[in-house]
């Protein structure tokens, strides 16, 4: 930066307080239920999550003077209030300089594959919307003197559509949201775990009819694990992505999703296959991604091994100081690993060497006081010494200074601060950090409107499988609150939510209490410990950035065993609260069999290194080379062109999983819509193609 930025105003960004929650309404009734005194709740639709998709939801079908209610496990607590980078991205049409072309937009975001074109298309015209929706309830996205907003170039993004509020850009949306959603009078119930949702009818018209859910101030003598009933027709499943599935994340802890919840009410997904996998540091600690600044500095990279002595493990890889320095700096927008850039010296070696001295046993850690170190033999490090597009960058930013956490104070102390915040002082210390879990693309199919395939259920932000293999970065924030917002439209356009639902669902609702209380049983040998041990290191060991077809296989009959013994002898439970992390890790081990089946599905089928995973195989076409020679370890196939053209569904049948294949939908570019001819199906409501919503 060059100018120098008040204290206070680096905090106002870094500490972001949240609103306090409005006092909790009251239940409607109290049934008794498989033997429990279950208070009832009833609303127009229930949105499960309080993150920033779910907001979204809340405060669009508010506005449309719909009755909605938001249940959360943790306000506040969950991924986008809790987590970020250097500077959180939020990827959006560029509204400066020549404006943005939707279509050419809509092409990168789809650029890796394995996703609908409308779906892209969708994402692309109505982020501007969007952004000035934020903007407009106080999102401070940063501008220029004559009002254009300030952008930067992210990884998958060529042209440069990121903008940022700094690392809380995410924590500051749920807070502007939040802040609105309250202003709007939408009731919040805290503490309030989603664990079955209920349907009626068969087959095509299957739909919701409520939730139960586990509520702590619930909890009484005659109901001891707090079920409640929610009464509902509609639903929004917003509460995220499966952060506890691996070993290594950088989620938050305690972020589960719904991909369980999903799977066992019969609900399709899609490209669980596709995740994404990055530096960071882990949760054990301050969860935080290692993007951006915190390598475009280019600190000096090294680990240490168990009797402490340190390795500079990066110059076995690349062949020059140069070549080094270069793809430190490139992971700052090339962070997520991708298999491919693993070829040709790029900068996803950084990400396998880190993650091979890992496994080694070895500790990785950044030290933003020294510069790397040089290759052996070959020059010192030296500003002047880097790639074109690496110097030119640095020179644009003003960062010629002599170290790594000088450069860092002058393009970004907000980076400095955050660590600061949790009693991590990288201005003195190296910062530890792995190669991580960090976002899913997949989850739940849905439909342009975030329909799922359960009628009156949608799905929006991570939880909505509507990302391909690859995504710009903050593409997700983006798409969050651009599927919020269509869902809330599509739902107020069918009248559902106009009103609370007033059904009896009594015998649903029994039958699935009874279901849970079945499943939670204190004699069990199965603990939530033990399922938790097992699920993420199985998932971190064989479906993380290294895949083979005999791990993976290996893997997946792990997982169908331990979904077995779940389902034959239950989750032990000692407390109530133990009980509802016995239902949520049983979804886990459910959600971890459906990664499992699709990955393998996909490899059994021919299918090749893409996104997030090398698939490693002997036979394998693509070759990484380091300076200490080929790595045929990690030896592995092409991606099949075909495989862009489809997605991967997964459902659960019965105790089955399922899986198939679909197209692309496609998006007709051409295509050109005319006022006179196109607006009454606007007037009308035709434009919400609501034949299938009964």
């Amino acid at each position: 930066m060059t100018i120098d930025v008040p204290q206070d105003i680096l905090d106002a960004l870094t500490d972001v307080d949240m609103p306090r929650l409005p006092p909790e309404l009251a239940p409607s009734d109290v049934v008794r239920l498989a033997g429990v005194e279950v208070p009832i709740y009833r609303a127009g639709c229930v949105v499960v999550g309080s993150g920033a998709a779910g907001l979204r939801a809340a405060v669009e079908l508010k506005r449309r003077g719909d009755d909605v209610v938001i249940i959360s496990q943790s306000a506040w607590g969950g991924t986008s209030a809790c987590s970020g980078s250097d500077k959180q991205t939020l990827h959006t049409a560029n509204t400066a300089d020549q404006g943005d072309n939707y279509k050419a937009m809509a092409r990168a975001i789809r650029s890796g594959g394995a996703m609908d074109e409308d779906t892209a298309y969708v994402e692309a015209v109505g982020s501007p919307r969007m952004m000035a929706s934020l903007q407009f309830l106080g999102l401070p996205l940063p501008q220029d003197p004559l009002g254009g907003t300030l952008r930067y170039q992210t990884d998958h993004d060529e042209v440069g559509r990121a903008t940022s509020c700094g690392p809380r850009t995410s924590r500051l949306m749920v807070k502007v949201l939040a802040e609105e959603a309250i202003r709007l009078g939408v009731p919040f119930y805290n503490q309030t775990t989603a664990v079955k949702i209920l349907t009626d009818g068969a087959g095509g018209d299957r739909h919701v009819v409520g939730i139960v859910a586990m509520r702590a101030s619930d909890r009484r003598e005659e109901n001891p694990l707090g079920l409640a009933l929610f009464v509902s027709g509609v639903i929004v499943l917003a509460a995220g992505g499966p952060g506890e599935l691996y070993r290594d994340s950088v989620y938050p802890n305690g972020c589960f999703g719904s991909l369980g919840l999903a799977l066992d009410a019969g609900v399709e997904l899609v490209n669980l296959t596709e995740s994404q996998f990055g530096i960071g540091t882990r949760r054990e600690g301050f969860p935080w991604n290692l993007s951006g600044t915190y390598v475009q500095t280019i600190p000096h990279i090294y680990s240490v091994d168990a009797e402490g002595a340190e390795h500079h493990f990066l110059a076995e890889y690349y062949r020059s100081t140069q070549e080094l320095a270069s793809n430190i700096f490139r992971k700052g927008y090339q962070w997520p690993f991708h298999a491919t850039r693993m070829l040709d010296f790029g900068s996803s070696l950084v990400d396998l060497a880190i993650f091979s001295e890992t496994a080694a046993g070895r500790r990785v850690f950044m030290d933003f006081n020294r510069n790397p170190l040089s290759v052996p033999g070959d020059l010192p490090f030296s500003l002047e010494r880097l790639d074109k597009d690496v110097r030119n960058y640095l020179r644009k930013a003003g960062a010629d200074q002599g170290m790594p956490i000088d450069r860092l104070k002058h393009m970004n102390p907000l980076a400095i601060e955050l660590y600061r915040r949790y009693k991590i002082d990288i201005a003195k210390e190296p910062l530890e950090f792995a190669v991580n879990n960090q976002h899913m693309n997949g989850g739940i199919m849905v439909d342009t409107w975030g329909r799922s395939s359960l009628g009156g259920c949608y799905a929006a932000g991570e939880a909505a499988g509507t990302h391909g293999v690859t995504r710009p970065g903050g593409a997700a924030l983006n798409a969050g609150q651009v599927f919020g917002t269509r869902a809330a439209e599509h739902i107020s356009a069918s009248g559902r939510a106009e009103r609370a639902a007033m059904k009896d669902i009594a015998a649903m609702a029994e039958a699935g209490i009874a279901e849970i209380l079945a499943a939670l049983r204190t004699e069990s040998l199965l603990t939530v410990k033990s399922i938790r041990s097992q699920v993420q290191a199985r998932m971190s060991d064989k479906a993380g950035i290294l895949c083979d077809q005999e791990s993976v296989s290996g893997a997946l009959l792990e997982a169908r065993k331990l979904n077995a013994e779940i389902r034959d002898n239950g989750v032990a439970y000692g407390r109530a609260a133990e009980a509802v992390r016995g239902v949520q890790w049983r979804h886990m081990a459910l959600a971890s069999e459906a990664v499992l089946s699709a990955l393998d599905f996909f490899i059994r089928n021919g299918g090749g290194s893409r996104g997030a995973r090398a698939i490693c195989d002997a036979e394998g076409e693509s070759l990484p080379l380091a300076r200490s020679g080929p790595l045929q370890d990690y030896r592995f196939r092409k991606e099949r062109e075909a495989h862009r053209k489809e997605q991967i569904i997964v459902r659960l049948d019965g105790d089955e999983i399922r899986l198939s294949t679909r197209p692309n939908r496609s998006f007709d570019e051409n295509a050109r819509s005319f006022f006179e001819r196109d607006w009454p199906a606007w007037l009308t409501g035709h434009i919400y193609d609501r034949g299938t919503d009964g």
